[in-house]
């Protein structure tokens, strides 16, 4: 691993995403959707911000082309990675280069964020707003932002991403729950699987499921693994939230699968789609993930 120096502090490299993909072993439907990506870079036209934790390198559209070929994908949703800080013109340059028709955007906001610009990106196919306070990425939750926000994006039905530490769920259930907007969970809530589905963690976003408007992205199985690939001991927790609300999972890639320094952990994006044999057997709960769910959270039906 290699670092550099930005000012006086240094930031590691981190790797880049596999070349091989192994192909999926079931029939993925017509129309297939990929609610979590990353484009990072060219970092020469969309600079990353002096602020973060690693350096990935570019993550192109024609990279990101060849999984989509590769796996049998159609549409999709770019999630702006805190890489590029609170500068959002990757994201919205990927969806114009992709397709408005059927990519979309997820983007950052800081307390900067007004009424006229939101009316541009939904012009520009922003659908929803992340919020990212993960330690990985460092900060934390601004509650007033967040408010702030809901507020001024429940003309558009947009939705609220949240990506952070499992004991999160625990601590912000209540706000959470009281909240009237739609909420999208992050990677299985980040939850430690190796404490089962009877932690407080998983049981606070079972709860949040089934008593409020949150969608849960059945993502990240190889972050929160601890057996590694096939990453069987994830499938419990999917497979559970599954029968709670089938109808409000999702799938994505999290591709290109930033802020690993071990190419042994690096995943196959191919067995990542494969898990929804495990997670949903049926062709009909696989259509559901893969394209009706993504269609209605991104306001298409």
């Amino acid at each position: 691993m290699t670092a550099f120096k930005d000012g006086a502090r240094a930031i590691p490299d981190c790797l880049g995403p596999h070349s091989e993909i192994s192909a999926p072993r079931f029939e993925v439907p017509d129309g297939a959707w990929d609610t979590h990506f990353h484009i990072l870079g060219p970092q020469q036209q969309f600079p990353y911000a002096s602020d973060r934790k690693y350096t990935p390198p570019d993550a192109s559209i024609a990279g990101y082309r060849r999984l989509q070929r590769a796996l049998g994908l159609r549409a999709g949703m770019v999630v702006h990675a805190n890489t590029h800080g609170f500068d959002n013109s990757v994201d919205l340059d990927a969806v114009a280069q992709l397709g408005r028709d059927a990519f979309f955007a997820v983007a950052r906001v800081d307390h900067s964020i007004c009424v006229e610009q939101l009316a541009r990106w939904n012009d520009q196919g922003v659908r929803g707003i992340r919020f990212a306070f993960n330690p990985n990425h460092g900060g934390g939750l601004d509650k007033a932002l967040f408010e702030k926000v809901a507020g001024l994006i429940r003309p558009y039905a947009w939705f609220m991403e949240l990506h952070m530490a499992a004991d999160d769920l625990v601590n912000l259930k209540p706000w959470l729950s009281s909240l009237n907007i739609r909420l999208v969970i992050d990677h299985i809530g980040r939850v430690d699987v190796s404490l089962g589905t009877e932690q407080a963690p998983f049981q606070a976003l079972i709860d949040l499921v089934k008593t409020a408007d949150v969608w849960v992205k059945l993502s990240g199985a190889d972050r929160i693994s601890r057996l590694g690939a096939p990453y069987t001991d994830v499938v419990p927790f999917a497979k559970m939230l599954m029968e709670i609300a089938p109808d409000r999972m999702l799938w994505g890639s999290d591709w290109p699968h930033t802020g690993y320094f071990d190419a042994a952990r690096m995943p196959d994006d191919g067995v990542l789609l494969n898990l929804l044999m495990e997670y949903a057997p049926s062709e009909a709960l696989r259509r559901m993930i893969l394209v009706d769910n993504p269609r209605r959270l991104a306001g298409l039906t």
